[in-house]
């Protein structure tokens, strides 16, 4: 490998390379340490028209050994003049350095995958940079968010306020654009950890709660939407809790109804005589099962029918009052006299309290 220092006014820049953000304060420390022991690695370059060279990388090096004002650089010139190659080779290496943000990475990636001039896949690029494809994919789905939310991503996984990382964004990558930007946002003002962030995406992604209310729900904090999500779980257990009850006491009802219609054909099928009058069913029998078969099985009243009294008028509260008395008095009618009838029964049948 030729290294071959250049005159530094020769060398130019390359605008289309995948890294184009440099903070000042990283680049400083660069700078001190050329001063302090020379240029350690040299960069890469090409030849162009003219006899210049443009930068393949090491483009911080370049910048900072400029300010410096540095007359040459130690380069290595490459004689690939294929762009694939070259802009893969820029990926890799700033792959290995400091300060390439996650946006960056998936605006290369990005590039490449749709670029006409590159037209790669993302099995090819896995093979090329030795990254895995869902590594890749996930860089790409950054740029589904806005400019606003992109430019406060940053690398690493440290939470810090009004920044984002890569993981805090993952879990609502694939909400609807008008509730995810804004989430972004409130995880970043309130420095939401990733465990917390899945909940309110979970929140977000129920499909019983209405669009209208989601969007209500972007003015609260990011502790509120914590809070919201509790609650939701907590009724949606309640919820499913009195669906099994019901369902429940629906499967008693019918098997209730389907033993007492049953008793009849089975001793016809038995080959038994017909019943005589004599044997018929007593009247007290007839009563008792045509109540059972009029009185529906207890099902409870659910949390919707219960909250319902408050659509009650005013007007009508007294009719509705009325009404709940007589179901209430007529019941214990019922009750009391069927608690007498079957006391009865048991005396005469011998029966044991």
């Amino acid at each position: 490998m030729e290294i071959t220092e250049i005159p530094i006014h020769l060398i130019d820049e390359d605008t289309d390379q995948p890294r184009y953000q440099f903070d000042d304060e990283p680049l400083q420390e660069l700078m001190n340490s050329i001063e302090e022991l020379g240029l350690l690695s040299p960069i890469k370059v090409r030849t162009t028209n003219e006899g210049r060279y443009k930068i393949i990388y090491g483009n911080r090096r370049y910048k900072a050994s400029k300010m410096l004002g540095r007359p040459t650089l130690p380069c290595i010139v490459s004689t690939t003049s294929d762009e694939k190659e070259i802009y893969l080779e820029q990926i890799a290496e700033n792959l290995t350095r400091e300060g390439f943000s996650p946006i960056e990475e998936a605006e290369a990636f990005n590039k490449l995958l749709n670029d006409p001039k590159f037209s790669s896949s993302i099995k090819y690029l896995s093979s090329k940079l030795g990254k895995p494809e869902a590594y890749i994919k996930n860089k790409c789905d950054l740029l589904k968010f806005s400019n606003s939310v992109k430019k406060l991503v940053v690398s690493g996984t440290e939470i810090k306020k009004d920044k984002l990382t890569e993981e805090q964004l993952m879990p609502i990558k694939d909400l609807p654009i008008e509730h995810r930007d804004s989430l972004a946002l409130i995880i970043a003002k309130d420095e939401l950890p990733v465990s917390d962030v899945k909940k309110i995406a979970r929140l977000f992604k129920e499909k019983g709660i209405s669009a209208g209310t989601k969007d209500k729900l972007l003015f609260k904090s990011g502790r509120e939407l914590l809070d919201t999500w509790f609650v939701y779980q907590q009724n949606k257990a309640e919820r499913e809790k009195l669906a099994a009850a019901q369902k429940e006491a629906e499967e008693a009802s019918k098997q209730q109804v389907d033993l007492s219609g049953t008793g009849d054909a089975s001793r016809d099928q038995s080959g038994a005589e017909p019943a005589t009058p004599a044997a018929a069913a007593a009247p007290i029998e007839v009563k008792l099962n045509k109540l059972l078969s009029s009185v529906p099985a207890y099902i409870p009243l659910s949390t919707k029918v219960i909250n319902s009294l408050d659509e009650i008028k005013p007007a009508d509260s007294e009719n509705f009052l009325v009404g709940a008395d007589k179901l209430i008095e007529n019941l214990e009618k019922h009750l009391e006299e069927w608690k007498r009838v079957r006391e009865l029964v048991k005396r005469s049948n011998g029966i044991d309290q």
